[in-house]
């Protein structure tokens, strides 16, 4: 591209909020410098109060790379991380990156372009997992199949057009100041909750499967078991805050959730017969496995149903135990709080 061309292109703000991300974090960032973007870039991670090497090994970047720099996130929750990053930075285009993912080649590139060619608020694409073990080769699947997390297009693909969500995100910065940033309230669900916002002001999210982002799932049934829970827990919470938000894909957790249980339970206390629904689901995941299983080794393709099940089980009692003070707490703070990340630019 010749430099001109690349003068006309807008400037653009990498945002990462980090926290104990020592194993992926060197690797993201190289992901990041070593796009062919033309135009001026920077990367602003926010650093939360890791207990491994994160801050090391991001000290070492700056070192580095003029182009990046670091500002702290106390609180080390990601929303307050994302705020702080965007004061933090400077350019017309914000571009949200997480420690442990890994833009593939060209995607800044091909975000900027379609943010200017749909007018769009925002735009994003699949997040594509990718394991490095069994376990997590187990769960790239299951993230990446509609068994695992039912049509979600960010997730398993699609047709490019306008979404509810997308992965990440790449927006106009000036979207993000008029609406105050991310609601720091919201400790997961964050970016689900942000794009409603886009939506209500009349934004459009746009989704593209052109854009993809290398995801690491998480290393352990514990860890995955977690994350999913508190996906549930703070779905509920979008769903009791914006009213209308709710979306029949978000009762079959719990449904199945609530199948399980109480088909062991009525089945042990009751009768047998009640068994059959909680037997159904299992049959249900394994045969799901064997499908979506093909080209996994024999080890991963064996999690497979685990993966499944810790997925389903784990959002879905999150989503029936998220207590309504929670919500409370949420709706009792306003989203005007977060204004002042149009203050103190880099």
């Amino acid at each position: 591209m010749n430099t001109k061309a690349a003068e006309e292109l807008p400037a653009v703000s990498v945002i990462m909020p980090v926290l104990n991300e020592e194993r992926h974090l060197r690797t993201a960032v190289r992901h990041i410098l070593e796009q062919d973007y033309a135009g001026p870039m920077e990367v602003v991670i926010a650093l939360g109060p890791s207990t491994d090497r994160t801050a090391q090994i991001a000290a070492e970047l700056v070192a580095e790379d003029p182009r990046v720099r670091t500002v702290e996130n106390p609180t080390g929750r990601t929303p307050a991380g994302l705020n702080a990053a965007i004061r933090g930075s400077r350019h017309p285009v914000v571009v949200r990156v997480d420690g442990h993912g890994l833009l593939t080649p060209g995607y800044i590139t091909t975000a900027v372009r379609l943010l200017c060619e749909m007018d769009a608020a925002n735009v994003g694409g699949v997040m594509h997992a990718e394991g490095e073990t069994e376990w997590e080769n187990a769960v790239a699947v299951a993230m990446t199949s509609k068994i695992g997390v039912g049509n979600a297009a960010f997730h398993t693909g699609g047709l490019a057009g306008p979404a509810d969500t997308v992965y990440l995100g790449v927006f106009r910065r000036e979207v993000l100041e008029r609406l105050g940033g991310y609601n720091e309230e919201f400790v997961r669900a964050q970016d689900w909750e942000l794009n409603y916002r886009i939506r209500q002001d009349g934004g459009l999210v746009w989704f593209t499967p052109q854009l993809r982002v290398t995801y690491r799932p998480r290393p352990s049934v514990k860890a995955l078991a977690k994350q999913y829970k508190d996906y549930g827990r703070w779905r509920r919470v979008v769903t009791r805050y914006h009213r209308g938000s709710v979306n029949l894909r978000y009762l079959a957790p719990p449904a199945a959730f609530l199948g399980v249980v109480l088909g062991l339970v009525l089945g042990a206390a009751v009768h047998p017969a009640f068994l059959a629904g909680p037997a159904a689901y299992l049959l249900g995941i394994g045969v799901g496995a064997l499908v979506e299983g093909r080209g996994l080794s024999p080890k991963a393709k064996a999690l497979l149903p685990l993966a499944f099940a810790t997925m389903h089980l784990s959002w879905g009692f999150g989503f029936l135990t998220s207590p309504r003070s929670l919500a409370r707490k949420v709706i009792g703070s306003s989203a005007a709080a977060t204004t002042d990340v149009v203050a103190e630019r880099g």
